[in-house]
């Protein structure tokens, strides 16, 4: 009975694993390195999503997640970036340069 237990278990922790995972089949980049991961899932050209992190030197490991779209490129989630004075975090919602007009200064 212990045995049985066991095996149901294993294989529902192995199901809700594979649930969390992406699928493979829109991966566009993978790397993992020394001290660096990079990994890219989408249709380039038109939207991609990835995180990738890195180990300072003193041992800090930094993340960014981000998204590439129509609106470009957005930080979604970092420890690497820093807040604003307000408190403001990376969250995709940070704007778009399209939003300036062109040959204006700000």
């Amino acid at each position: 009975m212990k045995f049985a237990v066991a095996v149901v278990a294993v294989v529902f922790v192995a199901m809700v694993t594979l649930a969390g995972a992406r699928p493979e089949d829109d991966l566009v980049f993978k790397y993992e390195g020394e001290d660096h991961t990079h990994e890219q899932y989408g249709e380039p050209g038109k939207k991609v999503e990835g995180s990738y992190t890195w180990t300072a030197p003193d041992g800090t490991v930094y993340k960014v997640k981000y998204i590439a779209d129509e609106k470009g490129y957005r930080v979604l989630e970092s420890n690497a970036i820093p807040e604003t004075h307000g408190g403001v975090k990376a969250d995709g919602q940070q704007g778009s340069f399209s939003d300036y007009d062109e040959g204006t200064e700000h």
